[in-house]
Protein backbone atom coordinates (compact mmCIF):
# COMPACT_ATOMS: atom_id res chain seq x y z
CA UNK A 1 0.00 0.00 0.00
CA UNK A 2 1.30 3.45 -1.06
CA UNK A 3 1.31 6.08 1.58
CA UNK A 4 -0.79 9.20 0.82
CA UNK A 5 1.55 11.86 0.04
CA UNK A 6 1.14 15.70 0.72
CA UNK A 7 1.74 18.49 -1.21
CA UNK A 8 1.19 21.26 1.03
CA UNK A 9 3.46 19.33 3.42
CA UNK A 10 6.10 19.03 1.50
CA UNK A 11 6.40 22.73 0.05
CA UNK A 12 5.54 24.44 3.61
CA UNK A 13 8.97 22.32 4.26
CA UNK A 14 10.43 23.75 1.14
CA UNK A 15 9.14 27.28 1.83
CA UNK A 16 10.28 27.11 5.23
CA UNK A 17 13.97 25.81 3.96
CA UNK A 18 13.86 28.58 1.01
CA UNK A 19 11.61 31.13 1.47
CA UNK A 20 9.57 30.01 -1.24
CA UNK A 21 8.60 27.35 -3.46
CA UNK A 22 10.86 27.29 -6.69
CA UNK A 23 8.98 26.89 -10.14
CA UNK A 24 11.05 23.56 -10.97
CA UNK A 25 9.96 22.17 -7.91
CA UNK A 26 6.01 23.05 -8.22
CA UNK A 27 6.86 20.82 -11.95
CA UNK A 28 7.93 17.26 -9.97
CA UNK A 29 4.78 15.25 -9.89
CA UNK A 30 3.13 14.79 -6.74
CA UNK A 31 4.43 11.34 -6.35
CA UNK A 32 8.27 12.47 -6.82
CA UNK A 33 8.00 15.46 -4.60
CA UNK A 34 8.84 13.85 -1.28
CA UNK A 35 11.91 12.10 -2.70
CA UNK A 36 13.48 14.69 -4.36
CA UNK A 37 13.04 17.03 -2.09
CA UNK A 38 14.81 14.71 0.75
CA UNK A 39 17.36 14.35 -1.53
CA UNK A 40 17.97 17.73 -2.63
CA UNK A 41 17.88 19.19 1.12
CA UNK A 42 19.80 15.94 1.57
CA UNK A 43 22.98 16.54 -0.58
CA UNK A 44 22.49 20.15 -1.43
CA UNK A 45 21.82 21.86 1.74
CA UNK A 46 22.75 19.55 4.68
CA UNK A 47 25.68 18.18 6.48
CA UNK A 48 27.75 15.31 4.70
CA UNK A 49 30.93 14.18 4.75
CA UNK A 50 31.97 16.68 2.47
CA UNK A 51 31.34 20.77 3.33
CA UNK A 52 28.81 22.16 1.57
CA UNK A 53 31.18 24.68 0.68
CA UNK A 54 33.36 22.20 -1.35
CA UNK A 55 30.39 20.23 -2.80
CA UNK A 56 29.83 23.67 -4.46
CA UNK A 57 32.95 24.58 -5.63
CA UNK A 58 32.68 20.79 -7.07
CA UNK A 59 29.29 21.48 -8.52
CA UNK A 60 30.87 24.85 -10.15
CA UNK A 61 33.59 23.12 -11.89
CA UNK A 62 31.51 20.60 -12.90
CA UNK A 63 28.72 22.59 -14.28
CA UNK A 64 31.02 24.89 -16.16
CA UNK A 65 31.95 21.83 -18.13
CA UNK A 66 28.53 20.66 -18.87
CA UNK A 67 27.45 24.94 -19.52
CA UNK A 68 24.06 24.47 -17.84
CA UNK A 69 23.57 27.95 -16.80
CA UNK A 70 20.71 27.16 -14.20
CA UNK A 71 23.57 24.82 -12.17
CA UNK A 72 26.37 26.82 -13.07
CA UNK A 73 24.15 30.29 -11.35
CA UNK A 74 22.89 27.72 -8.25
CA UNK A 75 26.00 25.85 -7.12
CA UNK A 76 28.00 29.49 -7.53
CA UNK A 77 25.80 31.76 -5.33
CA UNK A 78 25.43 28.63 -2.83
CA UNK A 79 29.26 28.47 -2.86
CA UNK A 80 29.30 31.85 -1.73
CA UNK A 81 26.78 31.45 0.68
CA UNK A 82 28.77 28.49 2.35
CA UNK A 83 31.46 30.81 2.27
CA UNK A 84 33.76 29.87 -1.31
CA UNK A 85 35.26 33.07 -2.14
CA UNK A 86 35.40 34.24 -5.77
CA UNK A 87 39.17 33.48 -6.18
CA UNK A 88 38.04 30.11 -4.71
CA UNK A 89 34.54 29.68 -7.24
CA UNK A 90 37.67 30.74 -9.76
CA UNK A 91 40.09 28.44 -8.87
CA UNK A 92 37.28 25.47 -9.11
CA UNK A 93 36.45 26.26 -12.44
CA UNK A 94 40.66 26.93 -13.44
CA UNK A 95 40.82 23.41 -11.95
CA UNK A 96 37.80 21.64 -13.60
CA UNK A 97 39.68 22.72 -17.13
CA UNK A 98 43.19 21.84 -16.37
CA UNK A 99 41.78 18.47 -15.55
CA UNK A 100 39.61 18.37 -18.56
CA UNK A 101 42.43 19.24 -21.04
CA UNK A 102 44.52 16.37 -19.65
CA UNK A 103 41.35 14.27 -19.95
CA UNK A 104 40.66 14.71 -23.62
CA UNK A 105 44.72 14.43 -24.22
CA UNK A 106 45.17 11.01 -22.38
CA UNK A 107 41.95 9.59 -24.15
CA UNK A 108 42.70 11.24 -27.24
CA UNK A 109 46.08 9.91 -27.39
CA UNK A 110 44.82 6.15 -26.61
CA UNK A 111 47.02 6.11 -23.75
CA UNK A 112 47.82 2.48 -22.37
CA UNK A 113 45.73 2.23 -19.67
CA UNK A 114 47.53 -0.10 -17.46
CA UNK A 115 50.97 1.68 -17.71
CA UNK A 116 48.91 4.70 -16.54
CA UNK A 117 47.84 2.94 -13.74
CA UNK A 118 50.83 1.62 -12.50
CA UNK A 119 52.13 4.92 -12.92
CA UNK A 120 49.86 6.89 -10.91
CA UNK A 121 50.14 4.41 -8.11
CA UNK A 122 54.11 4.82 -8.26
CA UNK A 123 53.71 8.39 -8.40
CA UNK A 124 51.06 8.08 -5.26
CA UNK A 125 53.53 6.07 -3.42
CA UNK A 126 56.70 7.99 -4.32
CA UNK A 127 54.99 11.45 -3.14
CA UNK A 128 53.29 9.61 0.17
CA UNK A 129 57.26 8.66 1.19
CA UNK A 130 58.27 11.82 0.82
CA UNK A 131 55.75 13.49 2.95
Amino acid sequence: MTATVNRGEIEADIKQTLGLVPHFFQRIPTELLAPEWEIFKHIELGETLIPNKYKELIGVGLHAETKCHYCTLFHTEAAKLFGATDEEIQEAVHYAKASLGWSAYINGMREDYDQFASEVKQITEYVRAQA
